[in-house]
């Protein structure tokens, strides 16, 4: 969902973006409409406009697409809308926790490089709490059980390991970055090129 002024607020369900294409403010205009970009350029379309776009949409590229169905129609899940009345920014910073933490790091351990299933990862304290190191962006990252359990309580150059890259705190939720992977969602990735905050997952 993007503000006014087409930045970046914070990422919202498929149903409250539909709430708000169909809300009207006190004098009946529209509050949200879709964001399109179209041959690089950005397109809007209110509600009405945006129900006549998807029976196009769903006779010509309906494998691009995400569907709601409803009583009467099929409406394309629309990837980007806009709050007309609405032109601040948010103030959160990213969430320091285990899956953003995981996400930054590419699903990786830090040590060996290897790939892993969320769930076959840990998070792995650079320097050791034992050797009074904090739980920050900077002093946590993602690790395998092996390597976790061979650096043991040690910082990784008594253990005799080396980390892939410096931990530092990301500038935008890395769960989004991940999410720019999918085609689907790559239109998100000219307004996030300025986030310095969290993404709300609603």
């Amino acid at each position: 969902m993007l503000n006014a002024h087409y930045a970046a607020l914070r990422v919202v369900t498929v149903r409250r973006a539909f709430n708000l294409l169909v809300k009207r403010d006190d004098s009946q205009n529209p509050v949200a409409e879709v964001v399109s970009i179209e041959d690089g350029r950005y397109v809007s379309y209110d509600f009405q406009d945006w129900v006549e776009l998807s029976a196009l949409k769903l006779e010509i590229e309906a494998e691009d697409h995400d569907w709601v169905r409803t009583v009467r129609v099929y409406l394309a899940a629309p990837r980007i809308i806009r709050v007309l009345t609405f032109a601040k920014l948010p103030r959160e910073e990213v969430k320091f926790n285990r899956r953003s933490v995981l996400a930054r790091d590419d699903f990786r351990c830090q040590y060996c490089g290897k790939r892993f299933q969320t769930a076959e990862l840990t998070l792995d304290h650079v320097i050791p709490r034992s050797q009074s190191g904090p739980t920050t962006w900077e002093n946590v990252v993602a690790a395998c059980p092996r390597c976790n359990v061979r650096k043991g309580g040690r910082t990784p150059t008594q253990a005799g390991l080396r980390l892939m890259r410096e931990p530092v705190k990301p500038h935008r939720n890395p769960t989004v970055t991940v999410r720019l992977s999918d085609r689907r969602y790559a239109l998100w990735r000219p307004f996030l090129d300025r986030v310095t905050w969290d993404v709300e997952h609603s």
